[in-house]
């Protein structure tokens, strides 16, 4: 059962409108956030029926039983002393065992960073919290931009180290001749300068995937992909840009593991388990590179267009929500 009484809220689908909640769903028709809505629902909307009143049967008590009174001598072994309680203030420290705690109950309003709100939940689920006022980027909408991102790393890195690549190729052949010999009995060959050769192309795509990222984000919290899907990344405490040291603790998490590529699969795993915990964080769906940095990932608002471009278009919604 929705917990929310019936009244004026903001509408979560449009901030800048507010809705009668009668408790199960909203009624009548938006009105300003900022107009002064009437004390009940909307005219034209009859509130919804109090329940009957149901009277009490009386019935009938059952005969008083006779009151043993316990003796005033010496109480029993274990028992405190009968009489009134000692004068004085109580004592301090937890209460007893069995007793209910005194006061009033604790609150269950979750303590939210400033400029943070909660979405108005639905049946079964809880509040959504929407960071300054925007919403969470959904999972779907962060994978494709991150397709978008890693491709577009790709192609530029396939640019910056073709002429390591054709040292390298260059290099293969006689390294597998000698291989071959080897296995007929001959010498081993050395293979340290491929390695070199693979460990400088590892690192110049990790410093391209650097120069194409940190900047973009850290000016306007979007790369290519990000711009494309309409989502960008945020502080958590302010909607502030990033800055190149915030958005580097971000990059680093994903852009480092690079380096380890070569070594088993490490840097492909360490970049695949930060990669999940996007779909298993609850409830900002952050990364370990977005903990890391104390960022979120929320959707770009979109501009709402003006009573002349609505008439315009016909009273449709340039981008429906």
């Amino acid at each position: 059962m929705n917990d929310i009484a019936p009244g004026w809220y903001k509408d979560p689908v449009e901030p800048t409108t507010q809705r009668y909640w009668d408790g199960e769903g909203w009624l009548g028709n938006p009105l300003p956030a900022d107009a002064t809505p009437p004390a009940g629902p909307p005219a034209g909307v009859a509130a919804p029926p109090a329940p009957p009143r149901v009277t009490p049967t009386p019935v009938a008590s059952p005969p008083a039983m006779p009151v043993r009174h316990p003796p005033t001598d010496v109480p029993p072994y274990g028992q405190p002393p009968m009489g009134p309680p000692p004068m004085g203030p109580p004592p301090a420290g937890p209460p007893p065992m069995g007793r209910p705690p005194t006061g009033p109950p604790p609150t269950m309003t979750p303590e939210l960073p400033p400029g943070w709100t909660l979405g108005v939940p639905g049946y079964g689920r809880r509040p959504v919290p929407r960071p300054h006022d925007m919403r969470l980027a959904n999972i779907g909408s962060r994978l494709v931009a991150r397709i978008v991102d890693v491709l577009a790393v790709l192609v530029l890195a396939v640019v910056a180290n073709a002429w390591i690549a054709r040292e390298f190729w260059a290099q293969a052949g006689p390294y597998l001749r000698q291989l071959q010999d080897a296995t007929n009995g001959g010498t081993q060959p050395d293979d340290t300068q491929l390695s070199y050769l693979v460990l400088a192309m590892f690192a110049i795509t990790a410093a391209v995937w650097f120069a194409y990222e940190v900047p973009s984000t850290a000016n306007s919290g979007q790369t290519l992909g990000k711009k494309l899907l309409g989502i960008k990344v945020v502080r958590v405490e302010s909607p502030d840009r990033l800055g190149m040291g915030r958005s580097w603790r971000r990059w680093s998490p994903m852009g480092i593991p690079v380096l380890l590529w070569s070594c088993l699969g490490v840097g492909f795993l360490l970049q695949f388990l930060d990669c999940l915990f996007v779909a298993i964080d609850r409830p900002l769906h952050q990364a370990w590179h977005d903990k890391s940095a104390a960022t979120v990932v929320v959707e770009v608002p979109r501009p709402r267009k003006t009573p002349l471009e609505n008439a315009t278009s016909g009273g449709q919604d340039a981008h429906p929500r």
